[in-house]
């Protein structure tokens, strides 16, 4: 006998997502991803001056406009012929890199940690246990007054299986907090590149406007080392105890098992992380004339699949069969993981970056096989793994700039072109592709990473990854929907890019 659960809106993600899934045998047998609203920047470029992409794009999200002003820039920039020089390249990873780091650490603990942490644990606690001493309280309670802590921030929650383990639920809570002053650490460190955050205001096609000071290059990287402690110290140890405390989670939702990556970090001899894919174990090259957008259960009027290049942005809202406002991405007609897990599986098949050595490093440092990785909490490993290795990286970029270089081109004009503008976004893989006529935007089409990710199913009824990552998931009836949640936020779904 089956049963349908459906958890709508999904909380503590970014946009409006509905999960339905239909349970057989206490098993979810299928699933689908339903992103719920429609946006249609795509068609608001159309007729715009090429140099308003990049300011408008970055309105597609307030979390991930670092990613979408690059992408856009470098679209524009390969649509005019204009090559951003050294130190403009070298700002915006570091920029970028920030974010990646805010991102990374928003996830982990503000939007999935409270899945897995009984926060019930606060109604007891009066701060006796030295070891949770310094656990903050919000509001203006204090620990020595005996008062019950606050956790109205925390709820509502469903029911769940979680561990009766004081150290580990206090001290995630208390990590909790930390991470909104590293995150605000991270905020800043963007800012000083990127002029403001969210929606920066040097990323521009050329480079970036801002000169290399060497103040600010210092202050920048006093953040980057507080931050780099915090990961190494706090957040990938909790990583790794949630792994243990909650071993499940480290074996079900795998996915498609398909990994694409489209390389990003521009350094003097090519991307710190390379772009390629992973299909059944094996490393090929990307080869971008290979994506394709389906369009069948998408509330958008039907076509062919056709390349982000030609492709077409017609909502149909009634649309029979149709059930998200996500296109979905393909590629070589695959379904395709995009994010943290793509890029560590890429990078280590590819033996690039020293990342398939410090993938190694770190997984018998935790004691966890490698086959734990396509899993919930191999989502978030491979989140935090990335994390320290990006907060290392981020200081030689930091020595690589030159003051007295410039770190923006001269803008040129081209009346007609094509450009192509991929980068990695925290979530995955984000590409932008315009058209240029007569001095105008003629087409404009954005692929974000939860485009992929949580992409619905095609002509083929081929589920997205999130969909398939959730078929088999075992399931508790009185749980409400909690395993699917942990398996959706593993993702770090962003809808509102999605749906862009």
């Amino acid at each position: 006998m089956s049963r349908s659960v459906s958890i709508g809106p999904v909380t503590r993600i970014e946009g409006h997502l509905r999960i339905d899934t239909r349970i057989e045998n206490n098993r979810i047998a299928e699933a689908w991803s339903m992103g719920e609203m429609f946006r249609g920047f795509e068609t608001l470029l159309v007729d715009r001056d090429p140099l308003d992409a990049p300011v408008i794009t970055q309105r597609i999200c307030g979390v991930c406009s670092v990613s979408h002003a690059i992408a856009s820039c470098k679209a524009v920039e390969a649509a005019i012929g204009l090559k951003a020089p050294r130190n403009g390249r070298y700002l915006r990873s570091l920029t970028l890199g920030a974010n990646y780091l805010q991102s990374h650490i928003l996830n982990f603990y503000h939007l999935s940690a409270l899945d897995f942490v009984r926060v019930e644990e606060l109604l007891d606690y009066r701060g006796k246990d030295p070891v949770l001493r310094g656990l903050k309280i919000w509001a203006s309670q204090e620990i020595s007054s005996g008062r019950i802590l606050p956790i109205a921030p925390f709820l509502p929650k469903l029911p769940a299986d979680y561990v009766d383990n004081n150290n580990w639920n206090l001290g995630a809570l208390s990590h909790y907090l930390e991470a909104l002053e590293i995150r605000q650490e991270t905020h800043e460190m963007t800012s000083l590149f990127g002029g403001k955050m969210p929606h920066t205001a040097s990323l521009v096609p050329g480079g970036v406007t801002c000169g290399v000071d060497p103040a600010v290059v210092e202050s920048f990287r006093t953040r980057l080392r507080r931050v780099r402690r915090f990961i190494e110290l706090t957040y990938i140890p909790d990583v790794i105890a949630a792994a243990r405390l909650y071993p499940q989670y480290a074996q079900g939702g795998q996915g498609v098992q398909r990994y694409l990556s489209y390389g990003g970090f521009e350094e003097d001899n090519g991307d710190w992380l390379p772009a390629g894919t992973v299909i059944e174990d094996r490393f090929e090259p990307l080869d971008t004339a290979a994506i394709k957008e389906d369009l069948t259960a998408s509330r958008f009027r039907q076509t062919i699949a056709k390349h982000p290049r030609e492709g077409v942005t017609v909502p149909e809202e009634d649309k029979k069969g149709a059930y998200s406002w996500l296109k979905a991405p393909r590629y070589k007609g695959l379904s395709m993981e995009v994010g943290p897990l793509a890029r560590i599986m890429v990078a280590a098949t590819a033996n690039s970056a020293g990342v398939g050595d410090a993938l190694q490093a770190f997984l018998r440092e935790a004691n966890l096989p490698a086959s734990v990785l396509p899993s919930v909490l191999g989502r978030h490993a491979a989140r935090a793994l990335e994390a320290l290795l990006l907060s290392q990286q981020m200081e030689t970029w930091l020595d690589a700039l030159k003051p007295e270089e410039a770190s923006l081109a001269p803008y040129q004009t081209r009346p007609n072109g094509y450009g192509e503008g991929l980068t990695e976004a925290p979530r995955g893989a984000l590409g932008h592709w315009i058209t240029i006529r007569n001095d105008k935007i003629e087409r404009y089409q954005c692929v974000a990473p939860s485009t992929w990710n949580f992409s619905p199913r095609d002509q083929h009824q081929q589920p997205g990854p999130v969909e398939a990552a959730l078929t088999g998931i075992e399931v508790n009836e009185n749980y409400q929907g909690i395993e699917a949640a942990r398996t959706v936020r593993s993702f770090d779904p962003c809808i509102a890019c999605a749906v862009h």
